[in-house]
């Protein structure tokens, strides 16, 4: 049996998938070139991250496939139900990314309250001659220590972001229209833990009490923030979108930065993925990363592990 690595995979997972007899072609295929290359080649299984979509008429025009394979949680890109109707199975790897996109996020605001994504761009072309000046314009940073930070949607990815908040001395508050409250476990080297319980709250309240927000929710239809919603927040508020584009007006984010409503933003996804707009890229006051949440070597194995131990337990029944 083939299988087409389109987004690619880790080579963990081509060698479990190759001890099994599998052939792992790890080749990106142009969208508009995709259905071609699986009939050609008759492609049991397609593997995808965000780039690649698999909508109707790919899986009308393929009968060879079996499973579509999604490298991370969220699907917004496969017409996951069309396809389910159509008898294929649909995997993801929901818990494999979790703790890297977490990771992120604290990056992000640990820069944004110390202004590093800022002093990063300018101390390169002015660190020599207006040190003392740029000393002064980024003093004044905050901690996070005792601050409250607010998450939006509170799955797998929101209670990682809950568990190093609390290890950072953080109040937290969750908002979730499925979740009612979750258990959060602090694992410790030595094999401590200690769980803390963490029920969800209106994002009105999650709004008003915030000092900074980190969304975590699916693709939506409309926007989750936008003017209406940054006017409920505390003057000052941070906020990052490690989800995905399109839940967050960026055009009511930019005016929010102006009028210092919001004093930093964080992005790594973005509206007009992969051509964000220009005035968000040039913007001071937002961090950027180009869609990276799960992008670290660990999460990569760990995702190419799970897909292929998934896909052996589908084929080899």
């Amino acid at each position: 049996m083939k299988i087409l690595a389109n987004d690619g995979i880790s080579q963990s997972g081509i060698k479990i998938l190759e001890a099994e007899g599998f052939e792992v072609l790890k080749v990106h295929v142009a969208q508009e070139q995709l259905q071609n290359y699986i009939n050609e080649h008759k492609i049991d299984v397609l593997l995808v991250r965000s780039a690649t979509k698999v909508r109707k008429n790919l899986i009308d025009n393929c009968p060879s496939l079996k499973i579509i394979g999604r490298g991370g949680v969220g699907m917004d890109n496969i017409d996951v139900d069309y396809a389910l109707k159509n008898g294929l199975a649909v995997i993801n790897t929901p818990e494999a990314s979790s703790g890297s996109v977490a990771e992120l996020v604290f990056a992000h605001l640990f820069g944004g309250v110390r202004y590093l994504h800022d002093s990063n761009r300018n101390m390169p072309l002015d660190g020599d001659s207006r040190f003392k000046e740029m000393k002064k314009n980024y003093a004044g940073g905050r901690e996070l220590r005792n601050k409250t930070l607010g998450i939006i949607g509170f799955g797998r990815i929101g209670r990682q972001v809950a568990k190093i908040a609390l290890g950072c001395g953080m109040k937290v508050i969750a908002s979730d229209y499925e979740v009612g409250e979750a258990d959060i476990t602090l694992e410790f080297y030595d094999g401590q833990e200690v769980t803390l319980k963490i029920k969800t709250a209106p994002i009105d309240k999650l709004l008003k009490n915030s000092d900074f927000i980190s969304l975590h929710v699916p693709s939506q239809s409309e926007y989750l923030i936008g003017k209406n919603e940054i006017a409920k927040m505390k003057d000052g508020v941070g906020i990052i979108n490690a989800s995905r584009g399109g839940i967050l007006d960026e055009n009511a984010l930019l005016d929010a930065l102006e009028d210092d409503k919001v004093s930093f933003a964080a992005l790594d996804v973005f509206e007009n993925e992969p051509t964000p707009s220009i005035k968000v890229l040039m913007n001071e006051k937002i961090s950027l990363t180009p869609h990276i949440g799960a992008a670290t070597n660990e999460a990569q194995d760990r995702i190419g592990i799970e897909l292929a131990n998934r896909i052996i337990s589908i084929l080899k029944k």
